[in-house]
């Protein structure tokens, strides 16, 4: 008898080790699957971009930019044929497509013949960039300011040559009282190369909203309207509850995970659909989380209010990027035709500097206002949460992030390392691009700062 139980007891116990064992492979099979669209539809829609709207080489941008984590193991395939980018991982492959205008679209839930049968709006602007002096165009002065040029050119090389201030910076340009003072390349590359924003795009549509409100069509305190919310608290959520990041939504922002930000951009066919399926984490307007998802209401609301796509695509080129010299950025859109608020413009060095000098002007760009009077206070205002760290869709210094400069200095910014660092008391706009997020390789922002400012006569 003890050892027909003792049988029968080793019996159990393989069965629940078994059990175990398989529950434990399907959740693994089902964890990975559910990653599996970020995977793929990373490196996926991060190559298209880079190749057909930035100009890269592939094999240059997966051994920077797509080299970590799980993706530096997806298989790449850039087909020059139809401008499209597939991507492989395991058992998962997504596919982005190029299209002029709307740059690298990631499909999903949509159907690729569908795309490509919209066309982007021609939209040109009524000058050559390269005929016309700064800071409409590209032809530099020839004149420069009371700053110290060749400790800025030493500067430079220490940032760009020489990994003194850690990071990896790509581009880096310093623009003083309107006059550009110092700009400089990686080899790879040059002026004309558009550059991924990240999520610096949330400042260009805050000044896209600053239109909205400069048009009358606005009010920023104003509810949202959004159907979706009008059965419960989220009614309450206005314009600048959005942009102030105090819309109470829950919200994951973490990129290292599947996470409400990774699942919106790479999961994801309609983005701020999937943000008004956010219930409340704290009610509206009482806590400060930061979020992708805000910004990208804010630009579907534009596309609702303006209710005619060719206008909608014209509207950030005919009203903000070809009024101060950007007609050649791309403002890139999800599956469903709504701008990425959030994270996706590309734009040159130059680009992000003259937007800069637009803030730093409150609003007015070659003698032209482009904002609202007293737009640009109201977005370095900070708001009522973030201790000084952050206003309206900008970040601030006033909570001394950043020591060694002054505490008027804000910036826009981006994932992995995109800065423009606008800062009225010194006249000085600091623009660095490039892919220095990594933790154990992070720039010393503050150390680059301090020997900038301390160029400044």
């Amino acid at each position: 008898m003890k050892k027909a139980s003792g049988r029968q007891n080793l019996k159990r116990i393989i069965w629940v080790v078994l059990t175990i064992l398989v529950l434990g492979l399907a959740y693994g099979v089902y964890y990975i699957n559910s990653l599996l669209p970020i995977i793929t539809g990373y490196p996926a829609k991060y190559l298209c971009s880079a190749v057909f709207v930035s100009g890269r080489e592939q094999p240059e941008v997966e051994a920077m930019d797509l080299n970590f984590s799980f993706i530096k193991y997806t298989k790449n395939e850039v087909n020059f044929q139809d401008s499209s980018v597939t991507s492989y991982f395991l058992w998962g492959e997504s596919k982005a497509i190029y299209r002029e205008g709307f740059g690298a679209t990631l499909l999903r839930g949509v159907k690729e013949e569908d795309l490509r049968k919209i066309r982007f709006p021609k939209v040109q602007a009524n000058y050559n960039q390269d005929t016309i002096a700064w800071p409409m165009g590209n032809l530099m002065p020839d004149t420069t300011t009371n700053i110290d040029t060749e400790m800025l050119n030493e500067i430079a090389e220490k940032l760009m040559d020489e990994g003194k201030y850690k990071g990896n910076a790509f581009s880096f340009m310093v623009v003083h009282k309107g006059i550009p003072v110092v700009e400089a390349y990686q080899p790879q590359f040059n002026t004309k190369t558009r550059f991924l924003s990240w999520s610096m795009a949330k400042s260009f549509t805050n000044s896209l909203a600053g239109i909205m409100v400069k048009d009358g069509k606005w009010d920023v305190n104003q509810p949202m309207n959004i159907p979706e919310w009008q059965t419960d608290d989220r009614k309450q959520i206005t314009y600048n509850n959005l942009m102030q990041a105090e819309s109470g939504l829950l919200w994951n922002e973490d990129y290292g995970n599947r996470s409400d930000v990774t699942v919106m951009l790479y999961c994801e066919n309609d983005f701020a659909r999937y943000v008004f399926d956010r219930p409340l984490e704290a009610p509206v307007g009482t806590k400060w989380i930061y979020s992708s998802g805000n910004p990208n209401v804010v630009t579907y609301q534009i596309r609702q209010t303006i209710g005619n796509d060719r206008e909608y695509y014209e509207f950030p080129y005919t009203r903000l990027f070809n009024k101060i010299g950007m007609p050649n950025a791309v403002f890139e859109v999800d599956a469903s035709g709504n701008f990425v608020g959030s994270s996706y413009i590309y734009a040159t060095t130059r680009d992000f500097a003259r937007y800069g000098l637009m803030l730093m002007q409150d609003g007015i760009f070659n003698g032209e206002r482009i904002l609202p009077e007293g737009w640009v206070n109201y977005c370095t205002s900070p708001n009522d949460q973030s201790n000084g760290e952050y206003g309206s869709l900008f970040w601030l210094n006033k909570a001394n992030k950043y020591p060694s400069a002054p505490e008027d200095m804000f910036w826009c910014q981006g994932y992995d390392g995109q800065r423009i660092f606008v800062i009225p008391s010194k006249e000085l706009i600091v623009v660095i691009l490039g892919f220095s997020h990594k933790p154990d390789n992070e720039m010393n922002n503050d150390a680059l700062l301090r020997d900038i400012l301390g160029t400044v006569n």
